[in-house]
């Protein structure tokens, strides 16, 4: 038995020797720095939990929900834990299989005898002969015979060109890849809720905005009424004032409208009904504008979760083409057996029959139509096709913080000239209304005054939602403060 063993067991020694290219990361061109001017150096790293920079509880409440109830959330945590699985499935072969299996068998046989004999079989145990002693000639008698076995098996398939271990490495890789798919996924949800959630509170600063200008311009409605009765206005004067007014009053639906829509998204984003989602909006204004360091373009190959997903993919598809060249070689499968097997079943648990096998066998292909070397071929132009989306990916990543910091920097700079527009316009629209009370201008110029006072004011609005959005964007490009393990970096 020693002598059997030693050949198979030296075959199992030497397994694992692993054939196929090994991976290496692209070449890639990252340099050193951003175009874009970067914020100062004093400013905090993108932390983990980066809403709560913006010191609204509200916003705080709405993510943190989201972490529990989100639908897209939920639905990447469950793919990790199907990928988890596949793991182990892919995991399974490098182990032997064992099996224990309990047989039973009965068997009658009958015969006519002649005469008085009896045949040769009666002398086998489990004999029971159907008939009275004394048959005589033509009597009919039969045997019955039951046997029982009990086996316990082994087999394995000796993985020496390393094949089954490079479908566990393919499938951990996917797991791990399914790992930063998912915070890719939370990433992407979080950033979502506030982007939505500042839309919301934007629209209600501009209907703000626009319900002070109904006010105002109501007030010189009723002004000018008053001064129509008195002869000092005209119709004209009146009837332009109401239009404006109805101009304005026309634009409160749409403002509240838009308002509705994004708390609606909201629900969806968090994972609750729409009727659920209820807070109390409070002006942009009352909300922090945090600084945000950078870093360098090389940070976002640890930085962004989808980017390492990339990788991974890469990862898993080179241990797929490793897998593949392995399956050119012969394969060695290892079986063996034993076990016990007795006529009466309560030998079983006594004396009996003792029986046990060894086998090897050794497969190798000779001719499958092409089929390994064209799996082969497909691995191999899936792993070119990931490589393109890894460099893509990392590409896109340096791109969206360009795009981010570059949005940063001009909203910042467009804010404060349009607050310098506000306030001139303001100024302007009150000396136009003490001129209209002193009767030097005409009603005209104070319509002007105020059209341009709104529409500034308004794009003030609009700029300033701008800069909030386009520092959500910045923490997500950034990576949202996630970091790449060190185990799997």
């Amino acid at each position: 038995m020693t002598a059997r063993l030693t050949p198979l067991l030296l075959a199992a020694a030497l397994a694992g020797c692993g054939v196929g290219p090994h991976y290496k990361r692209p070449a890639l061109d990252i340099p050193g720095t951003y175009t874009q001017p970067l914020p100062s150096a004093a400013a905090p790293v993108v932390d983990a939990a980066w809403w709560r920079n913006f010191g609204d509880p509200t916003l705080d409440r709405l993510v943190e929900t989201a972490r529990v109830l989100s639908p897209d959330v939920q639905a990447a945590a469950a793919r990790i834990i199907e990928a988890d699985q596949a793991a182990r499935v892919a995991g399974s072969p490098l182990l032997p299989s064992i099996t224990a299996t309990g047989t039973q068998s009965w068997e009658r046989i009958g015969a006519n005898s002649g005469g008085t004999g009896t045949s040769g079989a009666g002398a086998t145990s489990g004999l029971t002969t159907g008939a009275a002693s004394g048959l005589g000639a033509g009597s009919s008698q039969y045997y019955e015979e039951r046997s029982y076995q009990a086996q316990l098996g082994a087999s394995y398939e000796v993985d020496f060109w390393g094949m089954n271990r490079d479908a566990l490495r393919a499938a951990q890789a996917t797991a791990k890849a399914d790992r930063f798919d998912a915070q890719t996924v939370w990433l992407t949800t979080a950033s979502s809720i506030a982007t939505t959630y500042f839309q919301a509170l934007g629209y209600r600063d501009r209907l703000a905005i626009a319900q002070s200008n109904l006010d105002s311009a109501t007030g010189l409605l009723k002004a000018y009424q008053a001064r129509l009765e008195y002869g000092t206005a005209s119709a004209l004067d009146v009837s332009q004032q109401e239009a404006l007014v109805a101009g304005y009053r026309a634009q409160l639906p749409s403002f509240e409208s838009d308002y509705r829509q994004e708390v609606i998204a909201l629900s969806i984003l968090v994972g609750m009904p729409p009727e659920h989602i209820v807070f109390t909006p409070v002006p942009l204004t009352s909300l922090k504008l945090p600084p945000v360091a950078a870093g360098i373009p090389a940070d976002v190959l640890r930085r962004r979760p989808d980017v390492a997903n990339a990788e991974w993919q890469l990862i898993s598809e080179n241990q797929t083409v490793r897998q593949d060249v392995a399956a050119f070689f012969p394969s060695l499968q290892l079986t063996t057996a034993g076990g016990l097997s007795s006529a009466a079943l309560s030998m079983l648990t006594g004396p009996g029959t003792l029986f046990a096998s060894l086998g090897s066998t050794l497969t190798q292909t000779i001719f499958d139509n092409g089929q390994k070397g064209g799996t082969l071929g497909q691995a191999k132009g899936r792993f070119k096709e990931l490589t393109a989306d890894y460099v893509k990916a990392v590409l896109q990543a340096m791109s969206d913080v360009e795009t981010a910091l570059a949005q940063v920097s001009f909203d910042a700079t467009q804010e404060a000239l349009e607050q310098d527009a506000v306030r001139k316009a303001q100024k302007s629209a009150d000396i136009a209304r003490a001129q209209l009370d002193a009767g030097t201008v005409d009603q005209t110029t104070v319509l002007n005054t105020e059209t341009t006072l709104f529409g500034d004011q308004d794009t003030l609005a609009q700029v300033r939602i701008s800069r909030f959005l386009a520092l959500v964007s910045l923490y997500k490009a950034l990576g949202g403060g996630w970091v790449l393990p060190e185990h799997a970096a």
